[in-house]
């Protein structure tokens, strides 16, 4: 294969993991990465490295929409972020000396967390009262809709905030924005309104992604010859996917993209057992 073949093909698959990605929440690193791994049959960690860096494109660009509508929780954001920027270091040096077979397996494990997350029933009716804690760090708050502007109190931060830690070390683990476990945190033990959740969520994607790209960086499994046409097409697939959301039938995409990822999961996890990463 050409180098111009494979950027071509990797620029195709970029923008179709982008777009996946930005219907479903989950980000484009759970394509991206099997893509690079079981198709190209590139090094796991040069993988990752590339997903990292895309995360901080695809971040840096969409957060800013979100923030300027006052959508985005800014001082939770920051808050949680001191939770996922520790544990992404820690994933991201763990990443370095963590076999690859392991390394595999514990990306086809978060895959099917990711899926079943992405299918489950999200809770429903917001707080009247908030915790303690979420009063003295000031992190209740409001967003506005189309009825008007809606206010909403938080509770368990304590919990929230050791989920976001696990998030964060798998984020620079496995180069994935670990958006299942953040939902996790910010909408059923916090929670945070769906909309504000997923918005505070890709704003802090970004930053934890940076953090974990750093020790990638360092140690060179950061590509620019895979890296760059990453970027590129999960951005432009990103973009796309922001246009149409509102116009397709969100719940069946979902279920069929997840039925697709626990396919992969379980490829990886079986390649991961059988040494062939």
């Amino acid at each position: 294969m050409t180098i111009l073949t494979f950027t071509i093909i990797l620029l195709l698959g970029a923008y179709l993991a982008g777009l996946a990605g930005s219907l479903t929440g989950l980000g484009g690193g759970v394509v991206i990465i099997p893509l690079l791994t079981l198709v190209f049959h590139v090094d796991i960690r040069y993988a990752i490295g590339a997903a990292l860096v895309a995360s901080i494109a695809t971040s840096s660009g969409s957060a800013s929409a979100y923030v300027k509508e006052g959508i985005t929780n800014i001082r939770l954001g920051m808050f949680l972020e001191i939770a996922t920027t520790a544990g992404a270091v820690a994933g991201a040096i763990l990443a370095v000396y963590t076999p690859v077979n392991i390394v595999a397996i514990l990306f086809g494990v978060m895959l099917i967390f990711s899926a079943a997350m992405t299918l489950r029933k999200k809770p429903e009716g917001e707080l009247e009262t908030g915790s303690p804690l979420s009063y003295r760090l000031k992190l209740n708050s409001s967003y506005p809709t189309k009825d008007g502007i809606v206010s909403y109190k938080l509770k368990n931060i304590g919990g929230g905030f050791s989920i976001m830690t696990i998030a964060g070390v798998l984020s620079g683990l496995l180069g994935i924005g670990s958006g299942a476990l953040k939902v996790l945190a910010m909408d059923s033990a916090m929670r945070v309104p769906f909309r504000v959740s997923t918005t505070t969520s890709n704003f802090m994607v970004g930053v934890t992604a940076a953090a974990s790209a750093v020790v990638y960086l360092q140690r060179g499994y950061i590509d620019p010859g895979i890296a760059f046409p990453v970027i590129i097409g999960v951005l432009a697939g990103a973009f796309t996917g922001s246009k149409i959301l509102m116009k397709i039938n969100v719940k069946w995409l979902k279920l069929i993209f997840s039925v697709a990822i626990t396919a992969i999961a379980i490829n990886m996890i079986y390649n991961g057992f059988h040494h062939k990463f």
